[in-house]
C-alpha cells in the first residue's frame, strides 16, 4: 500500500515536468519546469470530502499520500534546482544541526522545545547557505520521534486500575486539591496520556488550527498575487499557459495513472480495496490541482513578473479544470457498498 502512493506521485510529477518542458524548451519560461509538478493537498482533499461518501475510504488516504510525497518532491527539486548561490558554511552548520536532532531522537529526547529550538538554527542556517528554507523544515520534521512509548492495549489497561483508584477520600467535605492520593492519580494518568502520544502527533495536533486558519490563507495569498488580465497572454507567455495547462490537466493524471499501472501491472503493488481505475482516474485529475506550491514555484522558476502572472493564471485555470473534473468523475462512479449491503 506504502509503495503505491510513492510510485504515482512520481508518475504524477515527472509527466507534467516533461510536458512543460517539452513546450518551453530554450524559451522565457524553459525554467519554470517545476511549476506543475506540486499537488495542493488542502484543496484536493477537499474536493473529496465534498463527494462525501461517494469516495471510498482508501482512495482518500491514497490520494492524501500521494500529496504528501508530491510536495516532498517538489520541496526537494527548490531546493536542488532553484537555489541561486550555495554558502557551504552555513550548510555544514545546518547539516550538523540536524545531525543533533537525528541524535536526540535515538536518545529518547521527547520534549518538543528542544527540536523547536534546534529547528530554528536549522531553518537559519539553511536561510543563509542559500538552499531554500523549505527543505529545512521537511528535514527537521523527520527527526522529531513518532514513536510511542505503550501501545494502545498498556495504555488502556493502565488507565483503568488508575481510574478504578480514583476513589474519594473518607471525608466527603474534603476537596480533591488537598487529597494527595487523588493528585498522584492524576499526575499519574497525565504522565500516561504523555507515553501513548508521540511528539509528532502532539505538535501536529497544536499546530493544525494556525495552519487552517493563518499559515495557510497568508501563503495562498502572499504567492497568487494575479492581476487577472488577458492582455498577459501573448508572444513569449503561450508556451508558459500552455505548458502549466497540459501538464496540470493532462500529465498529472496521464502520469500518477499510468504509473500506477505499470507498477500494478508488473505484480509489486495491488490497487487498495475497493479503488477502480476510475476512481484513480478521478483521482489522477484532482492531483492536478496545482494553487499553492505551484504559484510557489511560478515566483521562484520564472525570471520576469509577466511571465510569472502567466503561470499564475494558467495554475488558477488549470486547478479549475483539474478539480471539476476529477469531481465528475468520481461522481458518476458506483456508491461504494457499505459492510451491511455486503454481507447480505
Amino acid at each position: 500500500m506504502a509503495a503505491l502512493p510513492i510510485i504515482a506521485a512520481i508518475g504524477g510529477a515527472v509527466v507534467p515536468a516533461a510536458i512543460y518542458a517539452s513546450l518551453n524548451s530554450g524559451g522565457t519560461g524553459s525554467s519554470g519546469w517545476g511549476i506543475p509538478m506540486a499537488t495542493d493537498i488542502a484543496f484536493a482533499l477537499g474536493c473529496l470530502a465534498l463527494l462525501g461518501s461517494r469516495v471510498p475510504a482508501a482512495l482518500k488516504i491514497f490520494l492524501t499520500a500521494v500529496a504528501i510525497v508530491d510536495d516532498l518532491i517538489a520541496v526537494i527539486v527548490i531546493a536542488i534546482f532553484y537555489t541561486a548561490e550555495l554558502n557551504l558554511g552555513a550548510l555544514l552548520v545546518g547539516i550538523g544541526l540536524l545531525l543533533l536532532l537525528v541524535a536526540a531522537n535515538r536518545l529518547g529526547i521527547r520534549t518538543l522545545l528542544v527540536y523547536l529550538v534546534v529547528g530554528v538554527g536549522v531553518w537559519l542556517a539553511f536561510l543563509a547557505s542559500g538552499i531554500h528554507a523549505t527543505l529545512a523544515g521537511v528535514a527537521v520534521a523527520l527527526t522529531i520521534p513518532a514513536r510511542f512509548r505503550i501501545d494502545g492495549a498498556a495504555f488502556r489497561a493502565r488507565a483503568h486500575a488508575l481510574v478504578e483508584g480514583f476513589s474519594v477520600t473518607t471525608d466527603a467535605t474534603a476537596l480533591m486539591l488537598t487529597d494527595e492520593q487523588q493528585q498522584q492519580t492524576v499526575l499519574e494518568l497525565e504522565d500516561l496520556c504523555e507515553h501513548v502520544q508521540a511528539p509528532l502527533q502532539k505538535l501536529e495536533h497544536r499546530l493544525h488550527g494556525w495552519i487552517t486558519w493563518c499559515i495557510m490563507p497568508i501563503f495562498a495569498l502572499a504567492n497568487a498575487g494575479v492581476v487577472v488580465s488577458l492582455s498577459t497572454l501573448h508572444g513569449p507567455a503561450i508556451p508558459i499557459v500552455l505548458g502549466v495547462l497540459f501538464g496540470l490537466v493532462l500529465g498529472k493524471p496521464i502520469g500518477l495513472v499510468g504509473a500506477s499501472w505499470l507498477a500494478v501491472r508488473s505484480g509489486w503493488v495491488e490497487l487498495p480495496e475497493g479503488v477502480t481505475w476510475g476512481h484513480m482516474l478521478g483521482a489522477g485529475m484532482l492531483a492536478g490541482i496545482g494553487f499553492t506550491m505551484s504559484m510557489f514555484l511560478a515566483t521562484l522558476g520564472l525570471p520576469t513578473p509577466e511571465a510569472q502572472t502567466a503561470a499564475k493564471l494558467a495554475i488558477l485555470l488549470a486547478s479549475l479544470l483539474a478539480g471539476g473534473g476529477g469531481m465528475l468523475i468520481l461522481r458518476r462512479m458506483p456508491q461504494p457498498r457499505s459492510d451491511n449491503k455486503k454481507s447480505q
